[in-house]
C-alpha cells in the first residue's frame, strides 16, 4: 500500500532521511519511533504528499508520489481523501470559524452533497461526543477538545490511512485513554495507521511493526 524505496531528504543541505526503505501493508498499524530531530515528522509529511523525496521514491498503491503528480487536481483530491493527517499540534490544522464548519470543510471539498456532508458531520460529532462544541470556535477549546475536533475533521473524510504525529502528547490521562480506545477502534475497522510516538509502550498492543529512525536519520524496521 505504502512503499519507500531508498528515500533521501534534506533541509538546507542537512540530511533528515537517509536511504529509507520500508513497506506498510493495508490494515497494518505501524509505530514510527526515534529521538527528537530524527525525521519522524518529516516522514509523515512525505507520506501525506506535503513534501517529496529528493532521491528515491515514495509509492502509494503503486503510484509514485511526486510534485508533478500532486499538481494533477483530480489525483491530488483523491489522494487526500485516502490519507488523513493528525498534526502534533491541533492548532496547525484547525482554521474554520466553528467546529461544525471545521468538520464540514473536507467533505465539501470532496464535492459531496449537502445532505451527505450534514450526515458525516453529525455522525462525527456524535461518535466523538462533541455535539455541545458544534458552534464553538476551535481556538476557544481546551487541548483535549481541540484534539477531538481535529480527529473528527479527519473522520468526516473517512480515509483509508490515518497518520498521527505524537497523538498522545499534551493530553491528560482521561484523554489519552479515550484516544487509545479510538485507535483500537480504527484498527478493528481495518484502517491502516502510522503513528509517530515517543511513547511506544503505550501503544505496543496495537502495533504490528515499528519503524525506528536513529540519530543518523536511517531506518530500521522491527
Amino acid at each position: 500500500m505504502i512503499r519507500f524505496e531508498d528515500v533521501c531528504y534534506a533541509y538546507d543541505g542537512v540530511p533528515v532521511l537517509r536511504h529509507v526503505d520500508f513497506i506498510v501493508k493495508k490494515s497494518e498499524v505501524v509505530a514510527i519511533t526515534g529521538p527528537n530531530g530524527a525525521g519522524k515528522s518529516t516522514l509523515l509529511r512525505m507520506v501525506n504528499g506535503l513534501i517529496y523525496p529528493e532521491l528515491g521514491g515514495y509509492f502509494y498503491e503503486g503510484e509514485k508520489i511526486t510534485a508533478a503528480k500532486m499538481r494533477e487536481h483530480r489525483y491530488s483530491k483523491w489522494f487526500h481523501q485516502q490519507v488523513g493527517y493528525l498534526w502534533q499540534n491541533p492548532d496547525s490544522q484547525l482554521f474554520c470559524g466553528s467546529v461544525e464548519e471545521e468538520l464540514a470543510f473536507g467533505p465539501e471539498q470532496m464535492g459531496l452533497t449537502s445532505r451527505e456532508v450534514h450526515t458525516r458531520v453529525e455522525d462525527a460529532l456524535s461518535l466523538l461526543g462533541i455535539e455541545k462544541l458544534r458552534k464553538r470556535a476551535p481556538f476557544t477549546l481546551s487541548g483535549g477538545e481541540k484534539k477531538k475536533v481535529a480527529i473528527a475533521s479527519v473522520l468526516t473524510m473517512n480515509p483509508s490511512v490515518w497518520t498521527f504525529d505524537e497523538p498522545l502528547s499534551s493530553l491528560d490521562e482521561e484523554s489519552r485513554k479515550w484516544l487509545l480506545e479510538f485507535l483500537m477502534a480504527l484498527k478493528a475497522a481495518g484502517k491502516t495507521l502510522m503513528i509517530s510516538t515517543h511513547e511506544i509502550e503505550r501503544i505496543k498492543g496495537l502495533v504490528d511493526k515499528e519503524i525506528r529512525i536513529n540519530t543518523r536519520h536511517q531506518v530500521q524496521v522491527v
